[in-house]
């Protein structure tokens, strides 16, 4: 497919580049997403190489759920973060290892899956009229906008910890993308990791001891690290508490889904909330979910970095977005790779993760600024500034959550839910899903074929 870009600039078709060509993008793309994807694991405890499986995997199935229409990544949800830590309390305080506690929190995170297909259900049954009229652009928009800017702390934190290194990154990103000629301009990122990786492992800043000592190849799981470990000799009262727990937090995940197919459509210029459809974008990423937490892998989720991606190379074959899943799983299997990606320094993950973040919000922002949101209406405004104070807010308040019971949500869960019931509440609403593709997916270009410069 190809399209014309907003900037005027070359959109590539992956089948003219070539397969090497298509095998870099795809590098790229893995590379892209494995800093944010192996950041989820490295917190909660959870497998780096199980996470890069199901990563692989649960992009896989998503595509297959969505006939192999959308360019999208699945990797390491942030979102369930609080909820592996909530559990993982819950299991001290009964006396159970961190290990140990985590499976219960596995067994949540497959029901919280199983609330995508009740969503699903809602799109299949009442059609996406009147669902989406729940989420029209200024709830998206400002969503969309959260996004970048919540995770633009990490990003700023990894940066920190080699300005230098971080800065090399974010300079060959740009000078490939703005200066370079042919695939030099659609690989950037992969320039940019690889530079910065290679000048700092030249000025001694990189470790490979745990590289040297791991193995070539290696199972990526163990059964003791899986859901199906809770139900041997299980403690019910903590299997419970794990559901309820986590279980809420998919709310705001399945509003973060939307959000994402909203950016990935304005990306690319086609209406996947149309065709496939949500429902489909739905079951696949709920069924991604659900299989990558019965195995001990965090979950998934449709990635913003992937828009970002898609916004620098201005390549949308799905067929690249595969091949990086291919290339996740493979890599999944290799403890060598797994150390040596690991060993990839802070700041080129910071440097890089920098760029793609902003681009996050800029997308949410021409989400709203293409919808032409009419912010002299009071409505509008109150409902942006809600989601954006609440969001960013919340997340660098002093406890990083809002406490119910026993769940925490995070800003951007109650961002989502306040901003849904705000809009479904307040007169004044005027967006109707389906009046016109730029409505739905804030394109405003026409769909041409456009060969490589």
């Amino acid at each position: 497919m190809s399209n014309t870009p907003l900037n005027g600039g070359a959109v590539y078709d992956a089948r003219s580049l070539g397969r090497p060509k298509m095998l870099a993008l795809g590098l790229q793309h893995m590379f892209a997403m494995f800093g944010a994807t192996v950041l989820v694991p490295a917190i909660t405890g959870l497998s780096v190489s199980v996470t890069l499986l199901f990563a692989g995997l649960g992009t896989l199935l998503f595509h297959a759920m969505t006939r192999f229409k959308v360019p999208a990544f699945l990797g390491s949800s942030f979102a369930f973060i609080g909820g592996y830590a909530a559990v993982t309390e819950m299991g001290a305080a009964r006396g159970l290892s961190t290990a140990e506690a985590l499976p219960y929190a596995c067994v949540g995170v497959f029901f919280a899956g199983l609330l995508y297909f009740v969503l699903a259900g809602l799109f299949a049954l009442f059609g996406a009229r009147r669902v989406m009229r729940y989420f029209p652009p200024i709830v998206t928009g400002p969503i969309i906008i959260s996004i970048g800017l919540i995770l633009s702390g990490s990003a700023i934190a990894n940066c920190m910890a080699n300005w230098w290194i971080a800065m090399l990154a974010i300079a060959i990103i740009i000078a490939a993308n703005i200066w370079g000629r042919g695939m030099v301009r659609i690989v950037p990122i992969l320039l940019g990791v690889v530079g910065s990786y290679a000048v700092a492992a030249l000025c001694g800043q990189v470790d490979f001891t745990a590289v040297r000592e791991a193995a070539w190849l290696g199972v990526p799981f163990r059964m003791k690290d899986t859901a199906f470990a809770a139900f041997v000799d299980p403690d019910w009262g903590l299997l419970v508490s794990s559901v309820i727990t986590i279980m809420p937090i998919s709310l705001a995940t399945m509003v973060e889904h939307i959000g994402d197919m909203c950016a990935i459509s304005s990306t690319v210029g086609r209406n996947y909330l149309a065709d496939p459809g949500l429902h489909r974008t739905l079951v696949g990423d709920g069924m991604a979910t659900s299989l990558a937490s019965l195995f001990g892998a965090p979950a998934n989720t449709t990635y913003g970095e992937n828009t970002g991606v898609l916004n620098l190379t201005k390549v949308f074959d799905p067929r690249v977005i595969r091949m990086a899943a291919v290339f996740a799983i493979l890599f999944s299997l290799s403890p060598k790779f797994a150390a040596l990606v690991s060993s990839m320094p802070t700041a080129t993950i910071g440097g890089v993760s920098l760029v793609l973040y902003g681009m996050i919000s800029a997308v949410g922002v021409r989400n709203v600024v293409d919808n032409k949101v009419d912010f002299t209406a009071s409505r509008n405004v109150i409902i942006a500034a809600m989601i954006l104070v609440l969001a960013i807010g919340i997340k660098y308040g002093a406890n990083d959550a809002v406490s119910i019971g026993f769940t925490s949500f995070s800003g951007l869960a109650v961002a989502a839910v306040v901003g849904i019931v705000l809009n479904a509440l307040l007169p004044g609403k005027d967006y109707v899903f389906g009046r016109n593709s730029k409505g739905d997916t804030s394109v405003d270009f026409e769909v041409n074929r456009v060969t490589e410069e």
